[in-house]
């Protein structure tokens, strides 16, 4: 892994877009996901807050037991939590299909 990569100068100092669980509780976490073909842990990330709203209906959630909330969050705070996290970072659109890795 990758921890002295610099920052893609096409989108430095951005914000991105984040499905966050139980967001203000103690249990509040960044949405993540498993690859299907490899289980890779990862979280998707979004360059507009439509996009991420347009792709969380998509997502699967336990709306009975959590709540969701959609947040920005800079672009390197969010690349430093995933990595220390375990997590990889994708950059998404609208109809969950991956843009690229971060």
């Amino acid at each position: 892994m990758k921890t002295n990569q610099e920052p893609d100068s096409t989108i430095k100092d951005q914000w991105l877009y984040i499905v966050v669980q139980n967001p203000g509780t103690g249990s509040e976490q960044f949405m993540g996901f498993k690859t299907e073909e490899d289980q890779q842990e990862f979280i998707p990330a979004f360059e507009t807050r439509q996009e991420a709203e347009q792709c969380f209906l998509l997502m699967p959630k336990d709306v009975m037991k959590n709540k969701y909330e959609i947040q920005a969050i800079h672009r390197d705070d969010l690349i430093l939590t995933a990595r220390d996290s375990g997590f990889d970072l994708f950059l998404m659109d609208e109809k969950s299909r991956i843009k690229k890795k971060l």
